[in-house]
């Protein structure tokens, strides 16, 4: 081989993976479309499709990734390695005062009784207002986060006036079982298992404490590009779709979510009735009420300056929402 055909060769392969990066950072695999989707630790998003038959038929792939919880699910949209990712109602919060390049494109609203602080069987705190000085495991910058502040605020105590121990779920279960928190704010299905495994009380749900906004966040760069935007759209319409097969089948996807996460199925079956939810519109109400959420974090200093979340907000896909409702 001469040095002249050799630096042919080896600019070719340079020009080939300079494009294979290009593609996979624009969400393309050899030309077909890649939807890279955050899934949560418990919540079985990817089953949940499968079981409502919403995985059938797709025009583009899906690259799914595994995440403990709302929050790091956004920062893998912010650093551009997650297209689509469903979380609680603060979540975004944070990652908006970190002016991370998220867009909120759709809200379910759930019932707010598995929304919870509980404590232990043998504990003796039997209100709110009992947390002062003690010990509380919660997900930083999760929707627990907010409901336990909202707890707080409500019973004339702050922040301060505990000692937040900031844990992922799984930890914080293992914390409040050996006796090393007073109390953990969490979300189904952990509030079930606290219950009915551990036989944990609920000292709180989220009844007047907090909304049931769940959000269905993109990043500013998946909506640049237009085939990556339709396979979002047509996800997004298959997500609702699965949500309302699962408020129909309750049975069904008690069972099969209890077989895939391991979960006692009388656990999943109750996190399934606490995890109803309702496909709405993002609108002028839904907004004011995360302004609020925004407002209360950043009152106590637990996020920096103001956030305008209006900013993070495009109603584009709220047709889907209008279809989803008329098909109930």
């Amino acid at each position: 081989m001469t040095r002249r055909h050799a630096a042919v060769l080896l600019l070719a392969a340079l020009l080939v993976a300079a494009t294979s990066c290009s593609s996979g950072d624009e969400g393309t695999e050899s030309g077909e479309v890649v939807l890279r989707v955050g899934d949560q630790k418990g919540a079985s998003l990817q089953e949940m499709l499968g079981a409502a038959g919403q995985l059938d038929g797709l025009t583009y792939k899906i690259k799914w990734s595994l995440f403990t919880s709302g929050p790091p699910i956004l920062e893998g949209v912010n650093a551009g390695a997650v297209d689509f990712g469903s979380v609680g109602n603060t979540p975004p919060v944070f990652a908006a005062a970190s002016k991370a390049r998220i867009v909120i494109v759709g809200a379910t609203e759930s019932r707010l009784t598995g929304q919870a602080i509980v404590v232990p069987k043998d504990s003796p705190l039997r209100s709110p207002a009992e947390l002062k000085g003690k010990k509380v495991a919660v997900a930083k910058g999760s929707s627990a986060n907010y409901h336990l502040l909202s707890v707080l605020k409500k019973n004339g105590l702050g922040f301060d006036d505990i000692q937040p121990q900031y844990l992922q779920p799984a930890d914080a279960l293992t914390a409040l079982t050996g006796g090393r928190v007073d109390a953990w704010a969490t979300w189904e299905p952990y509030t079930a298992q606290a219950e009915l495994e551990n036989g944990a009380r609920i000292l709180a749900d989220g009844r007047g404490y907090t909304n049931g906004y769940g959000f269905q966040v993109t990043s500013k760069n998946t909506l640049k590009d237009k085939r990556r935007t339709a396979a979002l759209k047509d996800f997004l319409a298959r997500y609702q779709r699965a949500i309302q097969w699962s408020n129909t089948h309750p049975d069904q996807w008690a069972a099969i979510w209890a077989k895939q996460t391991r979960l006692a199925e009388p656990v999943a079956r109750r996190a399934v009735d606490r995890r109803l939810a309702d496909i709405i519109p993002i609108d002028d109400q839904v907004i004011a009420s995360e302004q609020q959420i925004a407002d209360s974090f950043s009152g106590v200093g637990l996020i920096p300056g103001k956030v305008t979340i209006a900013d993070f907000f495009d109603r584009r896909f709220n047709d889907l929402a209008a279809a989803a409702q008329e098909g109930k």
